[in-house]
């Protein structure tokens, strides 16, 4: 169908709504509490716009779009309203910005940005809540918290764990867990990454180093054979933090609690880099070449001396079901054995 938005003739999906419209065309409407992978919610009203034929501003994020609808999303009225809604947020907002995770990334403050905001002219009471830091993955600081809800959408209809809702109202209104009780769930993560703010952070990469100041590697993720798109993000040759990747057709730029929080084995003193054989009764390294000969060469020896069921092969869920398949047809065929099992269970 055909929309009119700040006087550009559009095509827009059925279905769609304005926002969703908007931004496939490159306008920009600033937003906090949409995400898309999230149901509208329409709680932060930044993402207000005017309607030809309705008189007053409406949420562009939860508003579908109708044939011939007239829509301007910048008009001065508009600007004036979004930059007041910033205000009012930040007016309940802590001023930790040099010391805050999420410095460099924060939506927030991109917005206080965009609109020049150097003051706040309300002034009141703040909330004050402790910090919840029980875990050792995931830091929950409520004081930042602006009530978008994206966590508790993310926990309930991406994750299906439901872990976070609202609890309480007006002033008081916050997120919580069950009896507001300890952080108990699948520390995937999903809800660090959606925050706009730095209400939810990861603690093992707190004061590890600024978003600008990390180098950010596409790559994959190891711990199974899913093949999950991660971006890791190294400072000195250090991997600091692991984010999603809007770029992936398989997890969708969600992650799991591997994926998301065990990335400290990358640079630990214990791993192996590259192959151990034992000479003189003591572990020493050496080429792929001669470690995989030495497997060949005792695989050979065993199966002659004992015979093939002898030998068992245990293979890993970290390597792709095809990578499997390899492994158990080579047990199978050419040692000849079935004594195949493999790792992926608790």
């Amino acid at each position: 169908m055909k929309v009119i938005i700040d006087g550009k003739v559009i095509d827009a999906k059925p279905e769609s709504t304005i926002l969703e419209a908007a931004r496939k065309e490159g306008v920009h409407i600033p937003t906090l509490c949409y995400h898309k992978k999230l149901s509208p919610y329409g709680g932060c009203r930044l993402c207000i716009v005017e309607v030809e034929g309705i008189p007053r501003l409406v949420a562009s994020c939860t508003t579908p779009v109708t044939e011939g609808m007239v829509v301007r999303t910048d008009t001065e009225q508009i600007k004036k309203v979004r930059k007041t809604i910033v205000e009012l947020i930040l007016s309940n907002h802590p001023n930790e910005c040099m010391v805050c995770e999420q410095n460099g990334r924060c939506e927030l403050q991109d917005l206080a940005y965009e609109f020049g905001l150097k003051e706040i002219r309300f002034v009141g009471e703040k909330n004050v809540h402790p910090i919840q830091n029980q875990n050792p993955l995931i830091e929950r600081d409520y004081n930042k918290c602006i009530l978008c809800g994206r966590c508790v959408r993310m926990c309930d209809e991406v994750q299906g764990v439901g872990a976070v809702d609202f609890s309480q109202r007006g002033f008081h209104a916050k997120i919580a867990t069950e009896y507001d009780g300890v952080l108990s769930c699948e520390f995937c993560g999903n809800c660090v990454e959606v925050c706009p703010v730095g209400a939810l952070t990861g603690k093992i990469s707190r004061f590890k180093g600024r978003s600008w100041e990390a180098k950010k590697t596409k790559t994959i993720c190891n711990y199974c054979g899913c093949g999950c798109t991660i971006i890791m993000h190294a400072k000195d040759g250090q991997v600091v933090r692991v984010s999603h990747s809007e770029d992936t057709t398989v997890n969708e730029g969600c992650m799991c609690v591997k994926g998301k929080f065990g990335f400290e084995y990358i640079n630990h003193e214990d791993r192996l880099k590259t192959p151990l054989i034992r000479k003189e009764g003591k572990l020493q390294e050496t080429t792929w070449e001669e470690a995989l000969g030495r497997v060949a060469e005792n695989l050979a020896r065993i199966k002659k001396e004992y015979g093939s069921n002898s030998i068992a092969g245990l293979s890993s869920a970290k390597c792709t079901n095809e990578d499997n398949y390899v492994f158990q047809k080579f047990m199978r065929t050419v040692i000849g054995t079935n004594n195949v099992d493999h790792c992926a269970r608790y």
